[in-house]
């Protein structure tokens, strides 16, 4: 059986159905897709509540900071994408993502997928490869040269809420090889685009 699957640039006018992805509780203990945007003692002072208006105001502000994903039209899937440099504490020396020299944080061609988050209903369907394969669209349009993530090898459930950076297996069907491995289980993954 066939579903429709719709992917769009999260704008303001989306904002709704962004809220409508991540529940009442902001997804992923309250993250609101907030660990890689905001300097950890700063996320670690606020709320959920607070989280959120974080992210309502950077989508606000824009650009717009990844994809929604619709699933037989209900928003069910949200991924962080975007340039590097919009994710600050992707790019922290201690990180698995740690950029390397020859794909600076800073270049705006440098992209990085670092957060999914697909509702439960959905999880378990093969949906992120289709998203992956949308949000290297959406970069490659917007002219990204480059896209990484940092992925998890292993998960101990396939609808981990840990897995919220993504499965290694996904990023490797989608064309992504791993230029360095800084953690372990954490490769860091590339496609040129």
């Amino acid at each position: 059986m066939s579903h429709a699957l719709v992917f769009r640039p999260l704008t303001p006018d989306l904002s709704a159905d962004f809220l409508a992805v991540m529940g009442p509780s902001g997804a992923c203990y309250g993250c609101w897709c907030t660990l890689f945007t905001m300097r950890p003692k700063a996320r670690q002072a606020t709320n959920a509540d607070q989280r959120r208006q974080v992210m309502l105001d950077r989508i606000d502000a824009g650009p717009p900071p990844g994809l929604l994903m619709w699933h037989d039209g209900d928003p069910v899937g949200w991924m962080q994408i975007g340039p590097r440099a919009l994710v600050p504490e992707w790019n922290n020396p201690r990180r698995s993502s740690t950029p390397l020299p020859d794909a600076p944080a800073d270049d705006p061609g440098v992209w990085a997928i670092t957060c999914f988050f697909l509702q439960s209903r959905v999880r378990g369907l093969g949906l992120s490869h289709t998203f992956v394969a949308a949000g290297l669209a959406h970069a490659r349009e917007n002219g990204a040269r480059i896209v990484e993530a940092s992925p998890m090898d292993r998960s101990k459930h396939s609808k981990s809420v840990g897995l919220f950076v993504g499965s290694t297996s996904v990023f490797e069907k989608a064309g992504f090889d791993t230029v360095a491995r800084q953690k372990p289980n954490r490769p860091l993954m590339r496609k040129i685009l």
